[in-house]
Parts: structure tokens; sequence; C-alpha cells
């Protein structure tokens, strides 16, 4: 499974570098993603391209890339506790959206409304066991916790709705400004023990130990992805006009 994932991602990459090489528009632009109960996380440069695509008609347009975001921290749901911390990370995480773009043109102003879905994957998954052993003492009520869990790490999938603005500034340069709210998660099955101890109403310590099975646990994709950038022009028009827009991250 791995192995596939690892080749379709090269796959991907290569073909997005041979469509970036006969853009005549491109663009350099930082990007973030602020995850929901998770910790900022930014893309690893050069390995992201967006707005890979083509023109429908005039006003709509399709367009794809992929990320390779360093996910400092990311939040699991559908636990029998929750936490407001990240429970896994970090991790190196690969992101493909798909979207349908509406494009509202003018003179020096490009306005662009984008929706679709996206694919992730996680790789190099880690349970974060401090932020996890406190949710779980605070769950049980205990005064100590620790947990061992082993799981299954799975392809996840979303949707994304969310806006561009491009001001064309000159003729060949643009100022690009995005964000994407982002909602998606993937199967993450936890299955192992975690003990601690307590003091009952006696004021004596007991412990206890706790055969887990979480067989319902996902990662939890859920946040705010948003970009500042500059798009140049090498074909002669303004930034934001006529082919959908290539973008390098």
């Amino acid at each position: 499974m791995m192995k596939n994932v690892r080749l379709t991602v090269i796959t991907l990459i290569l073909m997005m570098i041979s469509q970036f090489s006969r853009a005549q528009e491109f663009g350099l632009s930082f990007s973030y993603f602020l995850p929901k109960h998770g910790d900022f996380s930014t893309p690893i440069s050069p390995f992201s391209i967006r707005g890979l695509g083509f023109d429908i008609n005039r006003f709509l347009a399709v367009e794809t890339g992929a990320s390779l975001y360093r996910m400092s921290g990311l939040s699991m749901k559908d636990l029998p506790f929750e936490s407001t911390k990240p429970l896994v990370g970090p991790n190196f995480t690969i992101f493909v959206p798909v979207e349908l773009v509406i494009g509202l043109k003018g003179a020096q102003v490009q306005f662009d409304i984008k929706g679709g879905g996206f694919f992730f994957y996680g790789f190099d998954q880690k349970i974060n066991y401090g932020n996890m052993d406190r949710a779980i003492r605070k769950y049980e009520n205990w005064t100590v916790a620790n947990s061992d869990f082993s799981f299954k790490n799975s392809p996840g999938f979303g949707w994304h709705a969310g806006a561009e603005l491009t001001i064309n500034v000159t003729s060949q340069v643009g100022v690009s400004i995005e964000t994407n709210y982002l909602v998606g998660q993937s199967n993450l099955p936890l299955k192992g023990t975690y003990s601690g101890y307590y003091t009952n109403d006696l004021g004596d310590v007991e412990t206890e130990s706790v055969d887990a099975d979480f067989a319902d646990a996902k990662i939890d994709f859920t946040g705010l992805e948003f970009s500042i950038g500059l798009i140049f022009n090498s074909g002669g028009g303004q930034p934001g006009k006529g082919k959908a827009k290539r973008r390098r991250r």
C-alpha cells in the first residue's frame, strides 16, 4: 500500500512539473494551514504546485495540484473522549485538491470562488502520547495515565471551499491572496492498552489497566488554508487573465 501511494505521488509531481514548465503564467507564494485543535503547519518548498488546470469557458475553470505539508500536529475525532490538543503528528502529508473555479475578472482585479474535493495521505504517522495521555487522564479522572497504541494508517478525503483575490500591480506582476476552508478525515483505528492510578474516596491509591479498541477513530483534517504570493506573466498579458493560473508554492 505504502509503495503504491509513493509511486502515485511521484508520478503526480512529475506530471505537474511538466505542466508547470509549459505554463506562461506562474507564481510564488507562502501557504499555511491552521487545523482545528492542531498546530500551525507549512508546506515544504518547492514541493507545492497548485493552480494547474484548464478553462471550461471565460468564467469557469478546473484546477488541481499538490502540496507536501509538514504537519506539526492534527486532532482526532470519534474517540470516547475529546481533546483540544493535537493527538497525531508531526508528519508529512501530501494534499491534492480538485476544484471548480468561478472567475470574475476585471481590468485590474480578479476574484475567484473555488470549491471541490481533496485527497490527503500522512506519511510516518505518530501518536502524540503526551497529549493522548493527558486526554485519557481527564476522561478517566485519574492522577496519571500511560497509553500504548498500534494503528493502521489510511488515505483521507474531504471537501473544501474558498476564494482568491488577485490584484494586477503591473501588466506582468500580480498579488494573490487566497483562503480555503477544508473539511476532511481519514480512518486511524487505535488498538492497545492504557493504564494509570487514582486516589479513591478512602484516600487509597488504586491502579487500573484498560484494553482499548477505538475502531472508529479518525484523523480530523479540518481547518483553514491561506496563502499570499506573487503571480508572474511571461506571455505579455495581465496576470490572472486568459488561461487558468499555474502556481508554484
